[in-house]
């Protein structure tokens, strides 16, 4: 008696990542104008956020491969853009492109290198845990970097050096722990 071939349909659910993505993206802009103060330093409740971003694209580099990866960046970034616009048109509010400039060359480019680094490290690499840390850490760095130089003109350097080792010590922490989630996460579909 032959046997019977099960068809077995290969669904793609990668878009639940994107939308997950895009949407802690949002989040994250918009928590951007919120702060708490830890001392005599003000830091946005974002920073929290921000290193999840790159937790989620490298997941998804890792499950679905690099071309996902760089759609849910652009769609993601893309929707920076777009809330911005149906935001300020809903309040009446002019829309200037320094509004979301920094904020998404930013994030664009730091996603990018992050991706760049990582799809190297697992593809060529057995992905120490240490480097998949120093690769968190320097997106990180390039997002704060490029969203400075695009900002500079509004930024007040009395507390500048101190809230930026401050922001990226906290996000250090927070880095450690996604360091232990990524090494947990398979290469590939299972």
């Amino acid at each position: 008696m032959p046997k019977k071939k099960i068809k077995v349909d290969n669904y793609d659910d990668s878009w639940m990542y994107i939308l997950l993505l895009t949407t802690l993206t949002i989040l994250t802009y918009s928590l951007a104008t919120y702060t708490f103060k830890l001392t005599d330093i003000r830091l946005t409740y974002s920073i929290f956020l921000l290193p999840i971003l790159y937790l989620i694209s490298n997941y998804i580099t890792k499950k679905y491969g690099y071309g996902k990866t760089v759609l849910a960046i652009s769609i993601s970034s893309i929707s920076i853009v777009v809330f911005t616009l149906i935001m300020n048109f809903a309040l009446g509010k002019p829309t200037d492109i320094n509004t979301f400039a920094g904020h998404f060359c930013a994030l664009v480019v730091s996603h990018l290198i992050n991706l760049l680094i990582y799809q190297f490290l697992i593809s060529n690499t057995k992905a120490p845990a240490i480097l998949i840390f120093l690769t968190y850490l320097f997106a990180l760095v390039t997002f704060y970097l490029f969203y400075t130089l695009i900002h500079l003109n509004m930024v007040a350097l009395d507390n500048y050096w101190k809230g930026y080792f401050v922001t990226i010590g906290i996000q250090s922490l927070v880095c450690l722990a996604l360091t232990i989630i990524d090494k947990k996460i398979n290469v590939g579909r299972e």
